[in-house]
């Protein structure tokens, strides 16, 4: 028998998703770096949890877009990555850049999606990993309906546990 290892603890399952309101822009932690830079993560949810999922296709589409979209209106963006539960993205920035700045810019952001109609950037079996998993109209239907339901900035309401024994 191995022995037991610990798993570190992730900040997205101590954030009660029963009690967030999509859509929205959270900060999901900051982080420093040895060499004293501060990585900011941002919680960009378009659909409720455990409500409703982007499909795979048009995920793939806003991943391929919003990269870079958001570049366009955050500065110093390190990665813009999809969620595995499907109801939004990941954003790193360097930096600290405050919440109701980083709203706007997925605003922005959200409305260059909706009214893309060139081809999606970096769809190719050079450029892509799955470069035929793509859905532009359904990508910009979610960007739409975000935009629609205005976003606003979500405090991280964390899960209330009773003590463990």
């Amino acid at each position: 028998m191995g022995t037991m290892t610990s798993v570190a603890n992730v900040e997205s399952f101590d954030l009660d998703h029963t009690k967030v309101h999509a859509p929205y822009i959270r900060l999901a932690g900051r982080k420093k770096t040895p060499r004293g830079d501060v990585i900011s993560k941002y919680d960009l949810r378009l659909l409720q949890p455990n409500k409703g999922a982007i499909e795979p296709s048009a995920l793939h589409t806003l991943e391929h877009l919003l990269a870079g979209y958001l570049r366009d209106h955050v500065n110093d963006v390190v990665d813009v990555s999809p969620m595995g539960c499907r109801t939004g993205l990941y954003m790193a920035v360097i930096g600290e850049p405050d919440e109701q700045g980083v709203v706007r810019a997925f605003e922005a952001a959200l409305r260059d999606v909706e009214t893309h109609d060139r081809p999606i950037p970096g769809v190719s079996e050079l450029e892509c990993g799955n470069y035929r998993d793509h859905d532009l109209q359904a990508a910009r239907g979610y960007a739409r309906s975000a935009l629609e339901a205005g976003l606003k900035v979500q405090e991280t309401v964390l899960i209330e546990r009773g003590e463990q024994g």
